[in-house]
């Protein structure tokens, strides 16, 4: 059990989230979230199916392996993303952004 524990606690990734921006888009890191911009509104839980569309395409990740554990009415949220780490998270956002 507490591996499993541990496996979990290294796929969480907390980011801070703008909706109703121009346009979805990453803008750094601060105080240990990822900030990022949604288009969506943050409406009928459009802007949380926006971040996850969001970050399955830069991921190259289905869907489904993207779960919003914690947040879902906040701007502040805890993601969880099967088959990664945060470090590969990170990796492969800076990749994609260059």
């Amino acid at each position: 059990m507490s591996n499993e524990i541990n496996r979990q606690e290294e796929r969480r990734l907390e980011v801070k989230v703008t909706p109703n921006a121009g346009r979805s888009e990453i803008t750094g890191w601060k105080d240990g979230a990822l900030q990022l911009k949604i288009a969506a509104p943050p409406e009928k839980g459009k802007a949380n199916a926006a971040l996850i569309e969001f970050f399955a395409e830069k991921l190259d990740v289905k869907r489904n392996a993207i779960k919003i554990t914690s947040g879902l009415t906040s701007g502040i949220k805890e993601l969880v993303i099967d088959g990664t780490t945060v470090e590969q998270i990170s990796r492969l956002i800076v990749k994609k952004k260059q």
